[in-house]
């Protein structure tokens, strides 16, 4: 989705990534890449130390864009990595059938990916890291808590309120101009302002724009004390996390998916928010805040 880059040489990362695939003569070894923004990191380092807990050798490979990631992946030069199944589903497996239920999602990819090329994905974990639209607490009076309540509210004042969204997200069929006519919204493009991403939340903040498009699970919501509209028609498709593995290395380790349970019942969208805050906002190191996090819930020695 929005962490989809441009391609680049692959023999670059030849270089910085190595061989993998094969047991340490000490013992249980594997090696995972991150994706290359503050989410990916964090869920890696989750993924490694409960590896680590459980006698592996886990080889770290950080911050890596969505296509190089994914190459590698296919390549064998890493093992696994956390991927998010709206991801894999439009651009990895090329599909535009939308689905929106989660784990029929889920399935759906495991089962094509798997089948065509040999990555089997284990480890669901429940929150929808997507876009989602923002709005200052104080207004929820007005505009409502629902997307839907929103589009009533516009459908009474065509000429408010201001909305601050992404190019990306404004210019793609699947963005601004399907949700809103998803929601029977019109918007005039006088009403909506082109900002970068990360700029929205303080646009909103300071009262610049009434309503932000913004990501579900980011810590700068939680920075500026923002709220997150329902998505209560379920436009938004799932983007879950889970860690897709080559078939190869996960029968040699049928263990992992048993290993990494705890994350699909104890990672929650509040604890993934607080994760990303913790890094974002405070400044931890994603291996810092992973391994408090691990330790709290009990999950980890």
């Amino acid at each position: 989705m929005r962490r989809c880059a441009a391609l680049v040489l692959v023999a670059v990362l030849v270089t910085t990534v190595g061989l993998s695939g094969c047991s340490s003569p000490q013992g249980k070894s594997i090696t995972i890449a991150s994706k290359d923004f503050t989410e990916g990191y964090v869920l890696t380092s989750l993924v490694a130390g409960l590896l680590r807990n459980a006698g592996f050798t886990v080889n770290e490979k950080a911050g890596m864009k969505t296509l190089i990631i994914r190459t590698a992946l296919l390549s064998k030069q890493i093992d696994a990595y956390v991927e998010f199944t709206g991801t894999a589903w439009t651009t990895h497996l090329k599909q535009t059938e939308l689905i929106r239920d989660p784990v029929q999602l889920f399935d759906a990819v495991r089962r094509m990916d798997l089948a065509d090329n040999g990555i089997d994905w284990v480890s669901r974990i429940d929150f929808n890291d997507t876009y989602a639209l923002a709005i200052r607490p104080a207004d929820v009076a007005k505009f409502g808590n629902s997307i839907s309540s929103l589009a009533a509210y516009v459908a009474g004042h065509p000429d408010a309120p201001l909305f601050a969204v992404n190019a990306e997200f404004y210019q793609r069929p699947d963005g601004f101009p399907a949700l809103t006519a998803f929601y029977g919204m019109s918007i005039s493009s006088s009403r909506v302002k082109i900002m970068d991403a990360g700029l929205t939340y303080q646009a909103l903040s300071d009262g610049q724009v009434d309503v932000a498009m913004v990501y579900a699970t980011d810590g700068l919501l939680r920075k500026f004390g923002l709220t997150v509209l329902k998505d209560d028609k379920s436009f938004f498709p799932p983007y879950n996390p889970a860690l897709c593995i080559q078939k190869d290395v996960l029968a040699r380790y049928p263990e992992i998916p048993d290993i990494l349970a705890p994350l699909t019942t104890k990672l929650t969208t509040e604890d993934i928010i607080d994760l990303n805050y913790a890094v974002v906002v405070e400044g931890r190191s994603p291996q810092t805040a992973a391994d408090q996090f691990l330790k709290e819930k009990g999950l980890v020695q």
